[in-house]
């Protein structure tokens, strides 16, 4: 089990200083032109593309090979709900010839890219179904997906890559617009994009067959990300708090999990590796229960149970199938 206490103390949207760094970006095109992290298509024959944060490098970077000019806006180990914009990302947007994001997750992104005017956009939420979840989401009712957040906020859950299926769904997406931006290496964008996709149908296999034969069928987790996932293969999630992991649970919630937990068979309470570990250990302590990663994978860091997606979802997998009983 890794701990890592390293994360921002909120992760509320926010977007202050946006105008400003837009403002900024625009007075000052030379500052991006001289950014070392930054290349022109020009320069190396590379398609220049920016990525809001990992699951989106990765789809890039899988999808592109060595034709792509990768810039992440998200740091590892950062958290991607929180980020601010420096004034030369802000520029990066202008000058890309194509920027892959997930519209919803990232507010000052989302901003961004509405004032860059950035063309070849690639916006994920946009290539596949968004359904709206809250603190518990049952994947039993197959006959009806769209579930309510708890509170009425009605939000859609961005969490699409935790789903494979999903995943290839938006990877798809992904390869027509860098085949656009790209038209001469359309056909090595869409061989990489058929075996990607064809890795993700194997993972959504693995993930089928590991979960099949299990003795319980819910987990519980302290950051409400797993909800495509849960309705994926059957699951039940329930969040301690919703999307903050290290939110405090109210009376009521630590009362109704208990019930839960004995009800149906749980014995681990998971957290993601960059978050602090605390509320989970303060849960599975009142509740007698074990402690473990479940990853979001909202980036990769020298604690990730893993090296790169396929790595760390089947790290999660195996968890699962601990957590579960799975035989």
């Amino acid at each position: 089990m890794n701990d890592n206490p390293r994360r921002p103390a909120s992760r509320s949207p926010r977007i202050t200083g946006i105008a400003v760094a837009l403002a900024a970006a625009l007075g000052l095109g030379t500052l991006s032109a001289c950014a070392s992290d930054e290349q022109t298509r020009g320069e190396d024959g590379k398609l220049d593309v920016v990525a809001s944060f990992y699951p989106m490098e990765f789809l890039v970077r899988q999808i592109g090979g060595d034709h792509v000019h990768v810039t992440g806006l998200t740091k590892p180990g950062q958290e991607p709900h929180d980020l601010e914009l420096k004034p030369r990302q802000v520029a990066s947007l202008e000058k890309a010839d194509a920027v892959v994001y997930l519209k919803g997750l990232q507010p000052a992104v989302d901003e961004a890219i509405k004032q860059s005017g950035a063309k070849n956009v690639a916006d994920a939420a946009s290539l596949t179904r968004l359904e709206s979840h809250g603190d518990e989401v049952d994947g039993h009712d197959h006959g009806d997906h769209e579930s309510h957040d708890a509170h009425g906020e009605g939000a859609a859950d961005p969490h699409i890559w935790l789903d494979p299926v999903k995943y290839a769904e938006v990877a798809q997406g992904v390869n027509k617009v860098l085949a656009k931006a790209a038209p001469d290496h359309r056909e090595i964008f869409q061989k990489n994009t058929d075996i990607l996709v064809n890795r993700l149908k194997d993972l959504n296999a693995k993930f089928a067959d590991g979960l099949r034969n299990r003795a319980s069928d819910t987990f519980i987790t302290t950051h409400a990300a797993f909800g495509y996932l849960a309705e994926r293969y059957g699951l039940t999630e329930e969040a301690v708090s919703g999307v903050d992991p290290e939110a405090e649970p109210s009376a009521a919630r630590i009362k109704d999990l208990h019930k839960l937990a004995k009800d149906h068979h749980v014995n681990t309470v998971f957290f993601e590796t960059i978050a602090s570990p605390a509320t989970a250990r303060t849960i599975a302590g009142d509740l007698d229960l074990r402690t473990d990663v479940l990853d979001p994978l909202e980036g990769i860091t020298d604690h990730s149970k893993g090296h790169d997606y396929f790595e760390v979802m089947e790290s999660n997998l195996a968890a699962l199938r601990k957590a579960l009983g799975a035989k």
